[in-house]
């Protein structure tokens, strides 16, 4: 593994025809502003754990409670915006022909940024659906929501604790990962499974493995390169360089 190489130096390891594979975490989303689990919560919400909000047997037993977890996580989100990281990553999928998102978050930042080539494996806050008849709800007048369909009750369309990743997106993630010739690991402490697999299935089938994170990674001892910088500061650098080298 090679430490804080230079961004020309991580440049020179694309061409035009590179299939690119970039996996984010929260800490891209820190730093927006948008707190993490790992955070403390200050005000009502202290009294909680989050673990124990964030899943189906809670939801059922106090839907209020929840959807007002939900909505207060919503609102705080919404005062924040895409930092430089985001738009970096807009601007390489726009340099790649073959060129995945992968996010583990659900704040919807990457697509407020732009991003079109997207896989979220956690599913996003902003999207809302019906636990009986599975009809999607945007627009929430009052908490708990239920469907005007059926009547149900309607969750937030976001994986919680014990549940299990959206099969086609961890399909296309994983198949994206077997492909492709660079991986980049971004703002994440892949440490969470099955999303922390993806580089190290690319790593095996050859691809160049990319570790961009301030601190070590369970994945940075198998990495090519680890770049110990923020994501906001590191990437707009990287994308600067791959313009100098892929346009000329």
């Amino acid at each position: 593994m090679k430490i804080n190489p230079s961004p020309e130096e991580l440049a020179s390891l694309f061409s035009p025809n590179s299939k690119v594979v970039v996996l984010t975490g929260a800490g891209v989303s820190a730093e927006s502003g948008v707190a993490t689990f790992r955070d403390k919560t200050t005000g009502l919400w202290s009294r909680f754990n989050p673990k124990e909000l964030a899943n189906f047997t809670s939801f059922l037993k106090d839907p209020k409670l929840v959807w007002d977890w939900y909505d207060f996580r919503k609102q705080a989100i919404h005062t924040v915006q895409p930092n430089p990281g985001h738009f970096a990553l807009v601007e390489m999928e726009n340099l790649f022909s073959d060129f995945t998102l992968v996010t583990q978050n659900i704040d919807n930042l990457h697509q407020r940024a732009g991003s079109a080539k997207i896989i979220e494996l956690h599913g996003n806050i902003e999207r809302n659906y019906c636990i009986k008849c599975g009809r999607f709800k945007i627009e929430i007048e009052e908490l708990p929501p239920t469907c005007e369909s059926c009547g149900g009750l309607v969750r937030p369309d976001v994986v919680w604790f014990g549940e299990n990743l959206p099969e086609d997106a961890l399909r296309i993630a994983w198949q994206k990962s077997e492909e492709c010739t660079i991986f980049m690991v971004v703002g994440t402490s892949a440490e969470v499974f099955p999303a922390a697999r993806l580089p190290y299935e690319a790593s095996k089938n050859g691809a160049t493995l990319i570790v961009i994170n301030p601190d070590e990674t369970p994945v940075s001892v198998v990495s090519d390169f680890h770049v110990f910088e923020k994501s906001g500061i590191f990437l707009p650098q990287l994308v600067n360089a791959l313009k100098k080298k892929l346009n000329g």
